[in-house]
């Protein structure tokens, strides 16, 4: 989902609430957070003028404009009221722990460059997700990044250059490149 420029709100200042409103923020949406506490890491973010806060509680009104919602407010009233406000404002939301009021579920991501890659337990254990995730990161370093870069660049020459080629000479070439160029290579020019 694109949301670069989209407004967004997250509602809560705790952990959660700072995990959810750096994802928005990295993706590039404008976020607004309604938190009468804020975290450190919210507390930094806010300093650094990555966001706008309002230090209060959840208002009726407060949804109303935002393309998306997250409610990581922990109680469970608040939730069911942000969600029936999102409903009629036709806002996507998603309430922390609470699976059954929300639109849509969070992966955890690793990103390395280009390549992402997404881990979902479709809200059932977002720990398991979480020590998923760590697992892939300890695994899949800046490398892959790195090579992503090279074979795009080279699939892209292969395309311009290789139009005459059938499609099973192109993707033999394809294949051959990815071999040459899977992490831990040091290649970094690579002709098709």
């Amino acid at each position: 989902m694109d949301l670069r420029g989209k407004r967004c709100l997250v509602v809560g200042g705790g952990a959660i609430g700072a995990q959810k409103t750096e994802g928005l923020i990295n993706a590039g949406a404008a976020v607004t957070v309604i938190s009468p506490e804020v975290s450190g890491a919210l507390q930094s973010l806010i300093d650094a003028g990555r966001l706008r806060h309002h230090r209060r509680q959840y208002q009726e009104g407060d949804i109303k404009g935002n393309f998306l919602v997250y409610a990581a407010t922990g109680v469970a009233a608040v939730d069911a009221a942000m969600a029936a406000e999102a409903r009629r404002e036709g806002v996507l939301f998603n309430a922390v722990d609470r699976l059954t009021l929300s639109d849509f579920i969070t992966p955890a991501l690793v990103k390395r460059g280009d390549l992402t890659i997404a881990i979902s337990t479709n809200g059932k254990c977002p720990g398991f997700a979480k020590r998923v995730r760590q697992k892939i990161e300890s695994v899949f370093g800046p490398e892959y990044g790195a090579a992503l870069a090279v074979a795009a660049a080279w699939r892209k020459t292969l395309l311009v250059s290789g139009t005459a080629l059938s499609q099973e000479m192109r993707r033999q070439r394809q294949e051959r490149m990815l071999n040459r160029t899977w992490p831990h290579s040091t290649e970094t020019e690579i002709q098709p």
